[in-house]
């Protein structure tokens, strides 16, 4: 798995070779084609490994006292982290490649199900689409961290790499939780 990860989020789905990741996993090409049945099946193996690893981290999370706004905020923060410590993952979904439908669904899924409680409770607008909100979180985070280099290269008084993305968080996940915060 990470050698196809690594070569996936190198060349995207279009440029990566599986006789690549075969030799850089020390095994048999036909192998990979045995278990995964095709380089798209193989490709979709290694969402679902990330979408795994990522459950788990959220699994991990502490849980915050004060109901919904509060959980959103966590979630979305634990997540941002995440695809930060893991640019690779980034550069998987954002290579312009099909991803199929539920693939990477615990970067959503989460997020629909906070969004629809804070609802029930009257903590989350009633006319925000929990669907469609989960989706513009996750290309926020996205965005930003694909374009992280551009920015700390082009406008160095916004900060080094790190100081810049705790201040991007910080104020990225306050920007969604004020649009969808009920009045």
């Amino acid at each position: 798995m990470n050698a196809a990860r690594a070569e996936f989020a190198r060349w995207g789905f279009a440029g990566a070779r599986v006789d690549r990741i075969a030799a850089a996993a020390g095994v048999n090409k036909q192998l990979l084609f045995y278990y995964h049945g095709s380089k798209r099946g193989l490709f979709n193996a290694v969402l679902l490994d990330a979408g795994a690893e990522l459950e788990r981290e959220l699994g991990r999370s502490p849980e915050r006292p004060g109901g919904a706004l509060d959980g959103l905020r966590a979630t979305l923060v634990t997540q941002f982290d995440y695809l930060g410590r893991h640019p690779e993952l980034v550069n998987l979904l954002t290579h312009g490649d099909r991803v199929e439908s539920g693939v990477f669904a615990p970067l959503i899924r989460r997020l629909v199900v906070l969004l629809a409680e804070g609802q029930g409770l009257g903590r989350v607008r009633g006319d925000v689409d929990p669907h469609v909100a989960a989706g513009q979180a996750l290309v926020l985070m996205l965005g930003y961290l694909r374009l992280e280099p551009l920015l700390t290269t082009s406008a160095p008084a916004l900060g080094d790499t790190p100081t810049l993305r705790a201040r991007w968080i910080r104020g990225a996940v306050d920007l969604f939780l004020h649009g969808v915060r009920a009045a």
